[in-house]
């Protein structure tokens, strides 16, 4: 008997070789991308509409605010002149009252000046030449600059024409030497600060 002959096989690693180039794959991520920019596309062709009751109502709410803000604007403007005018009016006042306390003080000097100048005037001429006399025109002209250094200033008079804002006219008498409505002797010397009269100038006046 003849044995029969096998039949090779081929092995299994012999693989066949393909030459041809390979395929093009699309990946995840511009899959994505494409389908984005589609979206977008097509978001971008499409106009967004509101009811023309709901835009009038958006209209007549914005006019509303703006008007809102004109007036809190207006308030806020008055406010702040309100209250510079405040400050003013308070700086005023306190200036004046201020005025009015140095009045007061100064005036209880004036009254010992009075009293000085009045001593001085009358003052016997046996007594011009005592030594204590020199003393007391020092005092006195000690006082006058302390007032000067305060603003304190005396008011003209002798001589001058009668002015009822300035002057006091305790008596109205006939004169020869001097015109009528002219000061003929200051009584009392009066004083202004500033603009103020502190007190007028007592004086007999020429009719």
């Amino acid at each position: 008997m003849k044995k029969r002959e096998k039949k090779e096989q081929p092995k299994k690693s012999d693989e066949v070789i393909n030459n041809d180039p390979p395929e093009e794959s699309v990946g995840v991520d511009a899959v994505d991308q494409s389908t984005a920019d589609k979206k977008e596309d097509k978001d971008s062709d499409e106009t967004v509409t509101i009811p023309l009751s709901e835009y009038a109502a958006q209209l007549e709410d914005i006019d509303h605010l703006n008007q809102k803000v004109d007036e809190f604007s207006d308030g806020w403007q008055r406010e702040r002149a309100e209250f510079a005018n405040y400050r003013k009016r308070m700086s005023r006042d306190l200036d004046a009252q201020k005025i009015n306390n140095k009045i007061d003080i100064i005036k209880k000097y004036l009254a010992v000046k009075d009293d000085l100048e009045r001593a001085l005037k009358n003052m016997p001429a046996a007594l011009t030449d005592e030594p204590w006399i020199d003393g007391i025109q020092l005092i006195n002209q000690k006082l006058s600059n302390l007032l000067d250094g305060e603003g304190i200033q005396s008011i003209p008079a002798e001589g001058a024409a009668f002015d009822p804002e300035i002057h006091e006219a305790i008596s109205h008498e006939d004169n020869s030497e001097v015109e009528s409505g002219f000061i003929i002797e200051v009584v009392q010397q009066g004083y202004t600060i500033g603009e103020r009269v502190v007190r007028p100038s007592q004086v007999r006046v020429a009719k």
